[in-house]
């Protein structure tokens, strides 16, 4: 039995692993307090499993490693792990969270060869989707799906999170439909996605790994921009935990 934890900006993950097969995850938010969430789920992994080892990866790994795990890895290992487990033959990782977005190339063995990392901006990363779908007045679970429904988009010139808010402000007083600038709202993360994977050499198979992976329609944005059929997992958001319990178990 292996346990994997990812301590990201906007949830914690933690999957557990027995014989190569996910016995259990789960998800929560982060809150004011990551660690503070973070050790209560560990705590709870390791009276109900008792795994062997904890290997921790996200932004709060390093902090979590003194009390909790046997060790840490980097996310972009930690979701390397997790895309070529659910599709072995994984080529390409695309990864977006609460905070940052990630490229990742990976060779025929599954070897990280290149990556590219937005972490300097919440522009087209979760937060920032947030935030727009609150200032619209949708739930973020329902966001994407209302989107897609729109029958044309409006541009979204900035993608600064705060001069983006301030712009769909604008938009709506002066009663540009909801639906399209939410349409343009997706399409203007689409494109910020994209120009960061553009950088690598993208092949397929292509895996869409963090929460954000969960909106239908940057997904679709994604796979019409990038011109390639793109995986995503079932639940994307724990990609990362698992990631981390695939190296518990091989360290």
């Amino acid at each position: 039995m292996f346990g994997g934890i990812d301590i990201g900006s906007r949830t914690v993950k933690i999957v557990v692993m027995e014989n190569g097969e996910v016995r259990d995850f789960q998800v929560r938010n982060s809150g004011y307090d990551p660690y503070a969430q973070a050790s209560e789920l560990a705590s709870e992994l390791i009276k109900a499993y008792k795994p062997k080892r904890l290997v921790a990866t996200g932004y709060g790994r390093h902090a979590f490693e003194v009390d909790f795990a046997h060790s840490v890895i980097t996310e972009i290992k930690a979701h390397s792990l997790g895309a070529r487990y659910l599709c072995p033959n994984c080529r390409t990782v695309i990864d977006v969270g609460g905070q940052d977005s990630k490229g990742i190339s990976l060779n025929e063995k599954g070897r990280v060869i290149n990556f590219r990392m937005n972490d300097r901006c919440a522009a087209g990363t979760g937060r920032f989707l947030e935030i727009m779908a609150k200032t619209l007045g949708f739930s973020i679970e329902e966001f994407g799906k209302e989107a897609l429904s729109a029958e044309e988009s409006v541009k979204i010139n900035s993608m600064c999170t705060v001069f983006a808010e301030s712009e769909v402000i604008s938009l709506i007083s002066r009663r540009v439909p909801l639906l399209s600038i939410a349409l343009g709202v997706h399409k203007a993360i689409a494109d910020r996605i994209s120009s960061l994977i553009g950088r690598l050499n993208l092949s397929p198979d292509v895996v869409f790994t963090g929460g954000v992976a969960n909106n239908i329609c940057v997904h679709r944005l994604l796979e019409r921009k990038l011109k390639q059929k793109i995986l995503v997992p079932r639940h994307p958001e724990i990609v990362g935990a698992m990631g981390a319990a695939i190296e518990a178990g091989t360290a």
